[in-house]
């Protein structure tokens, strides 16, 4: 098979499109043809060596995540699926023409979603999921701020706490406060606006998915009590709040909660933007687009 291969750490330009050999089904596995994946943040931080010392990565590797496509064969001891059906989940080495993924790790596609277009969403929306339902822990009736709110995990996040009957707060940059009255949140407010920030009370958590300073900042407008979920680690100032609980986040699979989520989409309650489609081999291009930032997803067709 074809696939993106990586041989050792650098820039966009040290991925390589290349001839592998094909991965076989295991034990509650099945081999998937796959049809698109995607690019995460993950995938340009692992090509470039800054996670290297606690996510080392052996070479050659694959990058990938997400992946869309459809059962070519099952491994024994798998019955969910057969040879023909539609998928979508999380596997390891997606950025390739095929891949092996566990059981409980994908889903069917459900009617009325694109192919294709599924391989945008298993690790931004299980990410913003768990986010506000293993990190915040939000009930209804409180109030949480969604960090980066118009992005994709922060829109999943939004989506997430509303379903859980929170009150939410987009928080966004200036330039993105008519994008962020698209998200789905009760209030709107700009976070590199000082004097909005001074006007916000305490909050019951803050799901955070931009860290830095602003992360620093909000973890002082969280309620005694509190909680400070975030997918990037504890803010640097994380124990000068020793009554706040500080959560970090890891995305884990969970073939159930993604079916839901893609169930959300289809009915349009969940809106995850695609930036572009490009194909497998330009992914150090859509590598380096993505590290530019922005808002829709980029895709990987297979």
């Amino acid at each position: 098979m074809k696939a993106v291969v990586l041989h050792e750490y650098g820039g966009p330009d040290k991925l390589k499109y290349e001839d592998v050999p094909d991965p076989v089904a295991g034990d509650g596995q099945v081999l998937v043809r796959v049809a698109a994946s995607s690019v995460n943040p993950i995938d340009y931080k692992l090509r470039s060596g800054i996670f290297k010392d606690f996510m080392p990565l052996q070479f050659p590797a694959i990058l990938g995540n997400d992946f869309s496509g459809i059962v070519r064969a099952v491994g024994p001891g798998v019955s969910e699926f057969a040879p023909g059906d539609k998928v979508m989940g999380m596997a390891d080495s997606t950025n390739a023409e095929l891949v092996v993924a566990k059981v409980s790790a994908m889903t069917h596609l459900p009617d009325g979603l694109d192919l294709v277009e599924a391989a945008a969403l298993p690790v931004v929306t299980l990410t913003g999921e768990q986010l506000i339902t293993k990190g915040t822990k939000i009930q209804a009736g409180q109030t949480v701020l969604v960090t980066g709110a118009v992005g994709k995990v922060g829109r999943s996040a939004v989506h997430a706490a509303k379903k859980a009957g929170a009150t939410v707060i987009a928080g966004v940059r200036k330039t993105q406060v008519m994008a962020a009255a698209t998200v789905g949140a009760d209030e709107v407010l700009a976070l590199d606006d000082a004097s909005e920030l001074e006007k916000l009370g305490f909050i019951d958590a803050v799901a955070d998915t931009v860290g830095g300073r602003t992360a620093e900042e909000l973890l002082g407008k969280v309620k005694q009590g509190g909680i400070f979920a975030s997918v990037l680690g504890p803010p640097a100032n994380a124990k000068m709040h020793p009554t706040i609980s500080v959560e970090h986040v890891i995305v884990q699979p969970v073939a159930e909660m993604l079916r839901i989520l893609a169930e959300d989409v289809v009915a349009g309650r969940l809106v995850i933007p695609i930036d572009r489609m490009v194909p497998l081999e330009e992914a150090g291009a859509a590598q380096a687009a993505a590290e530019k930032g922005g808002i829709g997803k980029i895709l990987l067709l297979a």
